[in-house]
C-alpha cells in the first residue's frame, strides 16, 4: 500500500543534515501527522533529501502545497476527496493517502465510494478495481489502528 521508509542515517551521511534554519524536520512534518496521522514515506524522503540538498526549495514546495491543498473554499473534507479521485483518475498510488486523509476530515464510506463511481466512468473498470482495493486496506488500516 505504501512505500518503504528511507533510512534517514543514510541519508544523513551521504547528503547531510537537515538544514532550514527556519523551520524544523519535525514542524514540517506535524501537517502530515495532522492530515494523515503519520508522515508518508516519499514525504518523509523528500523533507529530509532536499531538506539537507536544498532547503529553500523544500519551503517553496511546501507553501505551494499549502496553498493549493487548503483553498478556502473547501473544507479539508471536500477538498481531500477532490484529490482521491483525481489521483485516482491518473492511476497514482498517492490517491490512498489523500482517501485516508478524507477519511480523517470525515468523509463517509458512501462519499468514498461515489468518489471512485465517478472514477470508473471515465476510467474504467481499472479505476474502480483499484478504488475498491484502496477503500479495503484503508479499512483495515482504521480496524488495525482502533485495535492498537
Amino acid at each position: 500500500m505504501l512505500p518503504p521508509r528511507i533510512d534517514k542515517e543514510v541519508v544523513r551521511q551521504a547528503m547531510g543534515d537537515y538544514a532550514d534554519p527556519a523551520t524544523t524536520a519535525e514542524s514540517r512534518s506535524a501537517i502530515y501527522e495532522d492530515l494523515l496521522g503519520f508522515v508518508p514515506p516519499r514525504i518523509e524522503a523528500r523533507m529530509h533529501v532536499t531538506g539537507a540538498l536544498d532547503p529553500e526549495m523544500l519551503a517553496i514546495q511546501e507553501r505551494m502545497r499549502e496553498h493549493g491543498m487548503y483553498p478556502k473554499c473547501f473544507d479539508v473534507k471536500t477538498s481531500q476527496l477532490m484529490l482521491f479521485g483525481m489521483l485516482l483518475m491518473d492511476g497514482s498510488d498517492a490517491s490512498v493517502l489523500h482517501g485516508i486523509a478524507a477519511r480523517r476530515a470525515g468523509a463517509t464510506w458512501e462519499e468514498m465510494q461515489a468518489v471512485v463511481n465517478l472514477c470508473f466512468l471515465f476510467r474504467g473498470l481499472s479505476a474502480a478495481n483499484r478504488g475498491a482495493e484502496q477503500l479495503a486496506n484503508i479499512a483495515k488500516r482504521e480496524a488495525a489502528s482502533q485495535a492498537a
